[in-house]
């Protein structure tokens, strides 16, 4: 019995002493300098999809592994350093859900990787998700009581095969919408109109000129439904002295010339019955001169 207890007692020592020295020398895998990527986020903008994390790695690396619903996992963007990957090419499915994971690797002294974390993105769906960039106005042309206006769809980084880009109408087709934003010059009262087309044509008031933005929408989105807005442009058409003015103004002016108008004429028949008057007087002290 005495035996066995010591013979217990000398294994627990031993397997103590091991411990310790283990302890010492340090996980001998490594994976405890691993990071699993943080704060992940998909940021697009027509499309175009940049996946982005935290933090920068050290002595590891990154791959992204992708998949959707109705695709195989792939990977993308292997045994990076970087804290983003673009991603876009493997979502060209765009009303597909997607899901990535951002494993965590580091290569061992064979340069082969050995039991890799990773951390779980958000779920992705393109077409309900990505951000519409700022359409352009192509053209606009003002006569007496209208204004037409061309605007430019946005492109995508998807190509049609013969190589062209598609823009966002031809993924989103009757979903899409623009709205233009106008109002006179000098004015802040702001009136708008929509197309399903790229083009407008409204009803103005005669010789004023105009300012205006369009915006794209997607209607079938209940959150990020609005583009950016396009850059803001206004007319050129002269304007006369009334439309600069105002009526009122101009009636003032008026005014103004019809008094001094009569004061000036006012002066010139009292200068004249001056006159008159110093003539007749001075014809009157003739006679008297002359004696």
């Amino acid at each position: 019995m005495a035996s066995g207890l010591a013979a217990l007692a000398a294994a627990r020592g031993r397997a103590l002493l091991l411990g310790a020295l283990l302890s010492q020398l340090g996980p001998c895998s490594g994976n405890s300098e691993l990071s699993t990527a943080v704060n992940i986020t998909w940021s697009s903008i027509n499309f175009k999809t940049i996946l982005q994390w935290q933090p920068e790695p050290t002595n590891y690396v990154y791959t992204v592994e992708i998949s959707g619903i109705n695709s195989n996992w792939e990977k993308v963007c292997v045994h990076t350093k970087e804290t983003e990957c673009d991603v876009t090419d493997k979502l060209e499915k765009v009303k597909d859900t997607y899901t990535a994971h951002i494993v965590s690797e580091m290569l061992s002294g064979t340069e082969k990787f050995e039991e890799p974390s990773y951390a779980i993105a958000p779920k992705f769906t393109p077409y309900n998700q990505t951000t519409i960039g700022r359409p352009e106005i192509q053209t606009y042309e003002l006569t007496d009581s209208k204004l037409k206006v061309l605007v430019e769809d946005p492109l995508t980084p998807y190509r049609f095969t013969n190589k062209s880009f598609k823009s966002i109408r031809e993924i989103f087709k009757n979903d899409l919408e623009y709205t233009l934003y106008y109002w006179k010059d000098q004015s802040t009262g702001k009136k708008e109109a929509t197309t399903k087309s790229n083009q407008f044509e409204i009803s103005i008031d005669k010789g004023k000129n105009y300012c205006f933005y369009v915006q794209a929408i997607i209607l079938s989105r209940r959150e990020n439904r609005k583009s950016q807005e396009s850059k803001m442009n206004c007319t050129s058409h002269e304007r006369n002295v009334l439309d600069e003015y105002g009526t009122e103004v101009f009636i003032i002016i008026a005014a103004a010339a019809i008094v001094i108008l009569i004061i000036i004429i006012g002066l010139s028949v009292t200068l004249y019955k001056c006159k008159k008057t110093k003539a007749a007087k001075e014809k009157e002290t003739m006679p008297l001169n002359d004696i």
